[in-house]
């Protein structure tokens, strides 16, 4: 039973779409501005700027839940595997750190995307669709999960 859902689990994590090159991967700064993350009944927004490495930052900006039901509190980053970082809020904490723009394959990488859901860090590869959504694909040890957000 263990064995097969394991294995279930590792085939939804490698099973993505590729998404279609687009012209918008031609310019570094594409990447810039607020993008919804679809999450049912958490809906986020993100942002991404320019930092001054000439890297990108995305640090969450709104949360559709930002308040812990059981606490009435803000949620924290509780499973944040560096016990010392789980008291800050989930609101403003920075989700990719100096993601770079690598002209010759036409996406930004060379940067972790940290999942506060999970408390993991992951590989951060990012490049946009044909329809303009942002695709981002998190990898570890070769096994990766790849999500699309929505530019707001």
């Amino acid at each position: 039973m263990r064995k097969a859902l394991f294995l279930s689990l590792v085939a939804a994590l490698v099973s993505f779409a590729a998404p279609a090159q687009s012209a918008l991967n031609d310019n570094p700064d594409t990447i810039l501005g607020t993008f919804l993350v679809p999450d049912p009944g958490n809906d986020s927004h993100v942002t991404f700027t320019k930092n001054e490495k000439g890297g990108y930052d995305c640090r969450i900006v709104w949360m559709e839940n930002a308040i812990d039901p059981s606490t009435g509190k803000p949620w924290l980053d509780v499973k944040n595997p560096d016990k010392s970082l789980r008291t800050r809020t989930c609101m403003g904490l920075a989700l990719i750190e100096n993601i770079k723009y690598d002209s010759a394959k036409k996406q930004w990488s060379g940067a972790k995307v940290y999942d506060p859901n999970r408390g993991i860090n992951a590989n951060a590869t990012i490049k946009f669709t044909e329809d303009g959504r942002l695709c981002l694909k998190g990898t570890i040890l070769g096994i990766g999960e790849t999500v699309y957000w929505i530019r707001q």
